[in-house]
């Protein structure tokens, strides 16, 4: 055998040395020895603008790119089939063991983990409900209380259910709101207000047999804080996939108690029956986000950060010289997406042009560039800013796009100074 392996290796390598010139390799003559297909670049193939990711991690910019071992774990997924209950059952065990709670679910993205854990909490004892849910609502509980300040863009996908929100401001107003109606109080992570914090939120709901749900989707890092809330009582708590732990975008992650995650998989797909059938979780997005759970598990919230404040410092040492124009590196003070921003301010009346117009000269620019959505805004996304800073999301950068941003900004606000 070792003799018929030396044979053969170097028939390839002779062969590889023949057919070189022509473009072939002997690699073709074997299947161990093939190399799997890049594929075609269906972005350029379909007109789509390629973009450097300055922002963060915004849905409408597709959220992050996944990492090296998550996109071969996901390629890999892809060639074989599997029973998905089997996937979705292994997978949650597996995830719930890494972040140390009871049950978790791989989700169609945190808004379907948000559906889901609520339409847990309203069928958990009665089965039936899963299918009426959500007009036919006489016989089930369907009130949710929430703090006024958080109120939200997401609300549809709890009011999915057929639910509705029950408004308090105070301690108690909150202890008056329970009721036989009452199926979940919901907390907002990442709300800028709010009289009632999370650990009063969840002990109150407690006392009266109520689940708590903790809408947590952009909160990490810190890596912690994807056990922090569940070991605080939180019944549920969801995180997106695609945005700080760089799994799949269309990915999510529900975990908690096992009596409401069991609930939650009754209501989701490929059970046809159920508000949560069209919120399809394939095989790739399942492996993928078990795949980004184990890479973002070996990082460290000093490494990353250091990381951030790293790129953040390259671009602004590219923009000394610029007249008046001052850089400082911030962290958001809400919970979501807390690491380390530049940002960059000087006077309008030396540098001519607004911080809106540079984002649309870099936007128009090739490469594309897209700068954080807070620029210009007065206290975006708890940063101190106003309607002269420009913001730069550097965590989502590629290695190298850092130089290129900071390139684009130099020539833009160059010219404007000139």
């Amino acid at each position: 055998m070792r003799v018929f392996r030396s044979t053969r290796r170097a028939f390839l390598n002779w062969t590889n040395r023949l057919l070189a010139g022509s473009g072939l390799a002997a690699g073709a003559l074997a299947a161990d020895s093939r190399q799997e297909p890049e594929g075609e670049d269906y972005y350029e193939k379909l007109g789509v603008t390629k973009i450097i990711n300055a922002a963060g991690t915004y849905t409408a910019l597709t959220a992050s790119i996944m990492p090296a071992s998550v996109q071969a774990a996901v390629a890999r997924a892809a060639k074989t089939p599997v029973r998905l209950a089997e996937l979705q059952t292994a997978a949650g065990e597996y995830i719930a063991r890494r972040l140390h709670c009871e049950a978790a679910l791989v989700t169609d993205g945190a808004a379907s983990a948000l559906t889901l854990g609520t339409a847990a909490c309203m069928t958990r004892a009665n089965r039936t409900a899963i299918h009426n849910i959500p007009t036919d609502l006489a016989e089930i509980r369907n009130e949710v209380i929430v703090q006024k300040s958080h109120r939200y863009d997401y609300d549809h996908a709890i009011r999915n259910c057929g639910t509705r929100f029950v408004e308090v401001e105070t301690m108690k107003q909150y202890e008056a709101a329970f009721n036989e109606r009452t199926v979940m109080a919901h907390f907002f992570n990442a709300a800028e207000g709010g009289a009632i914090g999370r650990e009063e939120w969840v002990r109150v709901a407690h006392a009266h047999g109520v689940p708590c749900f903790n809408d947590a989707a952009a909160d990490v890092p810190p890596i912690a804080n994807l056990w922090n809330y569940t070991e605080m009582g939180f019944d549920l708590v969801t995180f997106s996939g695609g945005k700080g732990i760089r799994g799949p975008q269309n990915a999510g992650l529900l975990l908690g108690k096992k009596e409401l995650i069991a609930a939650a998989a009754m209501n989701n797909n490929p059970f046809s029956d159920t508000v949560g059938r069209g919120m399809k979780v394939a095989k790739e997005q399942i492996v993928g986000m078990v795949a980004a759970v184990d890479w973002f598990l070996t990082q460290s919230d000093a490494g990353m950060e250091a990381e951030f404040r790293k790129r953040a410092e390259r671009i602004a040492a590219q923009l000394k010289g610029i007249p008046t124009l001052k850089s400082t590196i911030a962290l958001p003070d809400v919970a979501a997406n807390a690491v380390p921003h530049l940002l960059i301010r000087y006077d309008p009346q030396r540098v001519k042009i607004t911080p809106e117009a540079v984002m649309q000269e870099l936007r128009r620019g090739s490469p594309s560039i897209e700068l954080n959505p807070t620029t210009g805004k007065v206290r975006g996304g708890g940063l101190p800013t106003d309607e002269n800073t420009i913001v730069v999301g550097v965590w989502m950068l590629q290695a190298g796009e850092e130089d290129i941003v900071a390139r684009r900004l130099r020539e833009v606000l160059s010219q404007a100074a000139a």
